[in-house]
C-alpha cells in the first residue's frame, strides 16, 4: 500500500508545552502529543513521524503551524482535522488538512514566516492576558522603535540576533517585515522572513525594547547588525508574548 503525504495547519496554545520538539525525557510536547493523537487514529506507532515548519520553544505559541507526516491510513483528507481533534487535547486544534505530493516537506519548502510579538502596556497588570503577552508597564517611544525596524529590513547576516552557540550553515535571512502596531494598550511587533534563526524573533524584540526605552538609539541597530555579535544585542524576549502566525509555501 503506498504511503499519503498529509500535510496540516495547526494551533496550539503552548503554555503547558515543553516545545514543539519531541524531547528525550518525555517532556509534555506538541509534537508529542499530536503523534499520539495520529497513533490511535492509524495505528502506525513505530513508522509515522512529524515534520514541522518550525519548532517553537516552550511557552510559545502558534496560529497556523504547519506539519507533515506519512501514513498508509485511508482516511478521506477532509476528516483528519476531526478525527484529530477529537483526540487531542484542548489546547491544540487541527485547522485544516490536505494531502500533498511526495516531496512536500514542511520545513524545506517553507518561502516564508510570520511571527508577532505581543506586548501588554496598560498601567494595571491584566491576568487573563499573562500567558500571551510580555507585561511591560514602562514608557517606550514607539516612534523611535520603528525607525530601529527599517534597519533591519533586508538580506542581512542575523548572527547578532542568533542565539549564542548557534550552529548554521548561514546565518543569513531576508526579513522582509517588521512592523509595530498598537492595538489599545497592546503594542505588536509582526515579523516575516524566509526563515528565523533560534530565538532570533525574540532577540529583535529584545533589542528593539532598548530603542523604545532610550537606553540604545535606533542607529545603534544597524552598528549591532552589522557587527554579527550577539553580545552588543539586548535580552531575550520572554517566549510567552510570541506567536508563529503563518507559513507560506
Amino acid at each position: 500500500m503506498d504511503f499519503r503525504n498529509i500535510k496540516l495547519t495547526i494551533a496550539y496554545d503552548g503554555t503547558d508545552f515543553s516545545g514543539f520538539q519531541r524531547q528525550a525525557k518525555g517532556e509534555r510536547t506538541v509534537q508529542g502529543v499530536l503523534e499520539r493523537a495520529l497513533y490511535r487514529i492509524t495505528g502506525e506507532d513505530k513508522t509515522l513521524r512529524l515534520t514541522a515548519a518550525g519548532r517553537t520553544d516552550a511557552r510559545v505559541h502558534a496560529v497556523g503551524q504547519v506539519v507533515n507526516f506519512f501514513t498508509k491510513s485511508r482516511l478521506p483528507v477532509e476528516k483528519w482535522p476531526a478525527a484529530l481533534n477529537a483526540n487531542l487535547p484542548v489546547d491544540v486544534a487541527v485547522t485544516s488538512a490536505q494531502e500533498v505530493g511526495e516531496d512536500f516537506h514542511a520545513r524545506y519548502a517553507a518561502k516564508k514566516k510570520t511571527y508577532q510579538y505581543r506586548i501588554y502596556r496598560g498601567k494595571d497588570k491584566d491576568i487573563f492576558l499573562r500567558n500571551y503577552t510580555y507585561y511591560y508597564p514602562y514608557s517606550l517611544n514607539v516612534e523611535e522603535m520603528r525607525k530601529s525596524a527599517r534597519y533591519l529590513l533586508g538580506e542581512h547576516s542575523f548572527k547578532a540576533f542568533a542565539a549564542s552557540g548557534s550552529s548554521v550553515q548561514t546565518f543569513v535571512r531576508n526579513l522582509t517585515r517588521l512592523n509595530l502596531e498598537e492595538h489599545g494598550a497592546e503594542l505588536r511587533i509582526t515579523m516575516e522572513a524566509n526563515g528565523f534563526l533560534y530565538k532570533m524573533a525574540r532577540n529583535l524584540v529584545g533589542t528593539i525594547l532598548l530603542v523604545g526605552e532610550g537606553r540604545l538609539a535606533p542607529q545603534d541597530v544597524e552598528r549591532i547588525l552589522r557587527s554579527e555579535d550577539r553580545r552588543g544585542a539586548g535580552p531575550t524576549a520572554p517566549p510567552h508574548g510570541l506567536f508563529l502566525l503563518r507559513v507560506e509555501y
